[in-house]
């Protein structure tokens, strides 16, 4: 039988009042209400980062004030820029490959609520995945869906909502985002 959190992941209802998932969420808040006083520069901020995002490289930095609902289920790869003011709600895992730069006050949202109003009463939620690939630019204020697969070397204009999949080598930009240009090598 699955535990809550391993609901939450693959995509099923989740109780969110469950225990497990409570206590992730605590730690994740009091783990973020200390980070968000430190500076890139701190002592200990990255012995912070690393207790939030277990996984995240060495090279990959987020600047603070960052906020998050777990923090494990965000997967960085090598040599990634998160800016400040970034919210990453992270409730199905959020993958970003190696050398992308993530714009300051970018949204991603993992978390789905039922369509129906009467179920939507019920604490619970489901969370389907984002994917980001390597070498991508997003620009500030992004909002990504949740579900979303944005490929390699994909440039994402800030302010823009991305409600689809992005192939690799897109440029995209407005609300809802769309392809205006692709850049081949």
């Amino acid at each position: 039988m699955k535990s809550e959190i391993e609901k939450m992941r693959s995509g099923e209802l989740a109780n969110m009042l469950d225990p497990q998932i409570q206590a992730s969420f605590r730690h994740a808040k009091s783990l973020l209400a200390q980070f968000n006083q430190l500076s890139v520069y701190s002592d200990n901020y990255r012995d912070l980062l690393k207790d939030l995002i277990p996984d995240i490289p060495s090279t990959s930095t987020i600047m603070p004030p960052f906020h998050c609902d777990h923090g494990h289920g965000i997967h960085l790869g090598e040599h990634v820029f998160v800016n400040a003011f970034c919210t990453f709600l992270d409730g199905g895992n959020i993958s970003i490959g190696d050398h992308t730069l993530v714009g300051p006050s970018v949204q991603i949202y993992t978390p789905q609520h039922p369509m129906d109003y009467h179920e939507r009463r019920i604490p619970q939620e489901y969370s389907l995945p984002v994917s980001i690939g390597e070498d991508c630019w997003l620009g500030g204020s992004v909002v990504i869906l949740p579900d979303i697969k944005i490929g390699d070397r994909c440039v994402i204009g800030a302010g823009s909502v991305v409600t689809h999949d992005v192939p690799d080598d897109s440029v995209v930009a407005g609300n809802p985002a769309r392809v205006i240009r692709t850049n081949k090598a």
